[in-house]
């Protein structure tokens, strides 16, 4: 059964998201704008394009259009009422239609895989998937590796144990280079 916390964790594994919490509902919001909330009795909102939202009412008999701020389209569904999986995509397209372009591109790069080179380019030995799963939470350089704790880069779905020792590494040979 999905519960709050498979929305908590899609939703946080993507860049700048900021949650807040009020009156027992938690809200995820990209750059000042809402994409996904889920009060205490479970139901999600979802801000979806009205593509994205038309495709969902046909998927999910339980899901109803909402309509919210700003004129924009998106959903209600409970949240028991889809799998995580599925749950985890319908995040991911309410954050791109939320999120400034920038973030957007930036996301489209970490799904092919294309990291960015220079001196504090990722490590290619580290593989993949742990490049995608870095790109993925806004994680680009060395630097921004730093920044982190190892327990942050476990918690980062395709990054292993090997790929932290290679990571934490290269920064350390950084850090020892400056």
């Amino acid at each position: 059964m999905t519960t709050a916390a498979q929305l908590h964790r899609a939703a946080t594994s993507l860049p700048e998201v900021e949650r807040r919490e009020e009156n027992g509902s938690l809200t995820y919001v990209v750059a000042g704008s809402e994409f996904a909330s889920v009060d205490r009795d479970g139901l999600v909102r979802l801000h979806l394009s009205a593509a994205d939202a038309d495709q969902a009412l046909d998927r999910y008999p339980s899901a109803k259009r909402t309509t919210l701020a700003h004129g924009a389209s998106g959903i209600s569904i409970p949240v028991t009422a889809v799998n995580g999986m599925e749950l985890n995509s319908l995040v991911h397209k309410a954050w791109l239609s939320r999120a400034p372009q920038r973030l957007v591109s930036e996301r489209e790069e970490a799904d092919r895989g294309v990291a960015p080179g220079g001196s504090d380019a990722l490590p290619k030995s580290i593989g993949k998937p742990a490049t995608r799963a870095l790109l993925g939470a806004g994680v680009r350089s060395l630097a921004d590796v730093a920044r982190l704790t190892e327990a942050d880069l476990l918690a980062l779905h395709g990054v292993g144990p090997k790929a932290v020792r290679i990571l934490l590494a290269a920064v350390g040979e950084r850090e020892a280079g400056a």
